[in-house]
């Protein structure tokens, strides 16, 4: 897969903050080399979150992110500076612009303690280096306890210090992690792995969804071979292997056909339940799924997908997955409450469980932030996949493949 096509779940997230007017777009036009973001003396020019994936040397695929004043007032200002508060949380390296001709305010020194507690790594950039006092580096070094590697001095109208600033968001958003698979790891080369994707109504036209894309990818790097089927065609197909298809990975949505059509000696699991351990969280999900068993009258469930889509009249997150509650629950008055996209709540005590999609859209930051609120405020969190094989009564054989998260049923 190219930089180009890196899915924006996958890029380093670069985030932009400041007050308005500070110069955060200019420094991030300036640190790309693109007029990524509209610029202004207008205050408030920016007025949503503005996000373009591109490359950027030496760190590859990255997302740029540029934010609202966190300054603004008013209503509609206070609404702003929300967004850009949310934008921490799917961001990998912060950068915080100041105004030196003015230095640092109280919302600066705010906003600085919060990326802190976040763990964020960051480098505040005092900008219009040409207007600002020779001693503006040195007192706000003093005032937001800095040490050289978090500070840089630079003007976005010269450049000056844009390629050193460039070189420290380089520095602080470049981690080595563990490398992590969907599916390679638990295949070997000519490994047969079936794949049921339904064409439905809620299917993209033309293409496949992220997480079905990035797991024909993974099991083609393990130099296995992928079938792709839908869950029409399941059964006749399995029927036509000489060799036995090491595994089976389907769409949540048909997941009771797939298990019915597919013998106990396949190993079988889901696209979500894969992403779900792709991104840390399968055990937290399997343990969560189990609040179903809880639920009264009354209580709230929250159902929470991480993109925006047009939403179909048998649409998953709004109707099937409501329905299916019900059923599972004998019909019990559940309240049911849904978010997407940048949406989530801060306060989730007055859910039972949040029950969240497999998060291919979000990046590890931000779906580690949801997981982290939901385990805080003490409620249980599960995805899609997970849930729906629970209440089909198959969830046991679909984590199998895992024994270490098998153990915990």
């Amino acid at each position: 897969m190219s930089m180009n096509q890196t899915p924006m779940s996958e890029r380093v997230h670069i985030g932009f903050f400041g007050k308005r007017n500070a110069g955060k777009s200019s420094v991030m036009n300036a640190v790309t080399g693109q007029e990524l973001a509209v610029v202004s003396e207008v205050k408030g020019t920016t007025t949503d979150p503005v996000y373009k994936s591109m490359e950027l040397l030496p760190l590859g695929p990255v997302v740029m992110m540029d934010t609202p004043g966190i300054d603004d007032g008013g209503e509609l200002g206070n609404l702003r500076v929300k967004k850009s508060y949310q934008v921490l949380n799917k961001t990998d390296a912060a950068v915080l612009v100041i105004d030196g001709a003015v230095g640092t305010s109280e919302e600066d020194r705010a906003l600085l303690d919060r990326i802190r507690k976040k763990n964020i790594p960051f480098v505040v950039a005092i900008n219009k280096k040409e207007l600002a006092d020779k001693d503006a580096e040195k007192s706000a070094k003093e005032e937001l306890s800095l040490d050289d590697s978090q500070i840089a001095f630079v003007s976005a109208a010269t450049g000056e210090g844009i390629y050193e600033l460039k070189e420290q968001i380089a520095a602080i958003a470049a981690t080595e992690e563990p490398e992590k698979y969907l599916v390679r790891d638990l295949l070997e080369p000519s490994d047969i792995v079936v794949l049921v994707v339904p064409i439905d109504s809620a299917a993209p036209k033309g293409r496949l969804i992220l997480p079905q894309q990035q797991t024909i990818r993974d099991i083609l790097e393990a130099d296995a071979v992928s079938v792709v089927v839908k869950e029409t065609e399941l059964k006749t197909t399995l029927e036509q292997f000489r060799k036995r298809p090491k595994m089976v990975i389907t769409d949540s949505q048909v997941f009771a056909q797939v298990s019915e059509d597919t013998p106990e000696d396949i190993l079988l699991t889901s696209f979500s339940i894969l992403m779900a351990r792709y991104k840390g969280n399968l055990e937290q999900a399997v343990r969560g799924v189990t609040a179903l068993d809880r639920l009264e009258d009354g209580d709230t469930v929250l159902i929470s997908e991480g993109c925006t889509h047009h939403r179909q009249c048998d649409d998953i997150g709004t109707v099937k997955i409501p329905g299916w509650i019900r059923e599972y629950t004998g019909g019990k008055e559940i309240r049911i409450e849904t978010t997407s996209g940048t949406e989530f709540p801060d306060d989730l005590t007055k859910y039972k469980l949040i029950i969240h999609c497999g998060g291919c859209m979000l990046n590890e930051r931000e779906m580690k932030y949801r997981l982290s609120c939901a385990a805080d405020q003490g409620v249980p969190m599960t995805n899609y996949g997970i849930m729906i094989a629970y209440v089909k009564g198959i969830l046991k054989r679909s984590v199998e493949v895992f024994p270490e998260i098998y153990k915990v049923l």
